[in-house]
């Protein structure tokens, strides 16, 4: 079974926007997993533009299904993914300054600060997933970190899915096919949604998870945070 785990960035976002503390991120979290989802995904930065540090203390405090925290593994971030050790913790290449992730690893040129990195979590039992493009060499090198999963970065596939569907999921079960092959677990996320996301899984049914965030969370405003979450689950079956 693929599963869903929500990324709660935007709530945070939404919050922030007022301060105070509506709309409650902690509740929602709770919601979403009262709601069917599989895990909650939270992407801290270290400007807190959306998930604030003590968010992911309060979060894994009660959490009950899957937690991942993405994020750049600056010195900073590892400690507080050490501390407070989620369930999988994923490794984006995104700068501080950057909106949201737009890249995945060059897992080549990055191969000895990765396998550090990866090996340094693991020594604490913290499943590791690299954010990673459709490249095949990248595929290769991240499994050669010694990394538990990868998540394709998925971008390019919604945005072509419209034009070519066919065309635009191809390189990514080329991916997924040779992920497989070296035992490497597969996530999957970004830009995917009620439109994209059934075909998807479709090509690639061995898909681990999907983090899923902003569309899920705009679903949400019209259908609501429970129907939405099943909407995306009944994608997934």
């Amino acid at each position: 079974m693929t599963k869903l785990s929500v990324n709660i960035n935007k709530i945070a976002t939404l919050r922030n926007a007022r301060g105070g503390n509506v709309p409650n991120v902690v509740q929602v979290a709770l919601d979403c997993e009262r709601f069917g989802a599989h895990g909650i995904t939270v992407h801290p930065r270290p400007d807190e533009r959306h998930i604030r540090f003590q968010d992911v203390w309060d979060l894994k405090a009660v959490l009950k299904t899957e937690f991942n925290i993405e994020g750049y593994p600056s010195p900073d971030f590892i400690k507080m993914v050490k501390a407070v050790k989620p369930h999988q913790v994923t490794l984006v290449p995104d700068p501080p300054e950057a909106i949201t992730s737009n890249s995945g690893w060059d897992t080549v040129k990055n191969i000895d600060f990765l396998q550090d990195v990866v090996s340094e979590f693991q020594s604490v039992g913290i499943r590791v997933s690299i954010f990673v493009d459709t490249n095949l060499q990248n595929i290769e090198f991240a499994a050669k970190s010694g990394t538990d999963r990868i998540e394709l970065y998925t971008e390019p596939y919604a945005s072509n899915y419209s034009k070519d569907k066919e065309n635009a999921v191809t390189p990514f079960v080329e991916a997924a096919k040779l992920a497989k092959k070296h035992g490497l677990g597969i996530n999957a996320g970004h830009d995917l949604s009620l439109e994209n996301l059934a075909y998807l899984h479709l090509m690639i049914p061995w898909l681990d998870e999907v983090s899923i965030g902003h569309a899920l969370i705009a679903d949400a405003i019209y259908f609501g945070l429970e129907d939405t979450i099943q909407r995306y689950k009944k994608q997934l079956e």
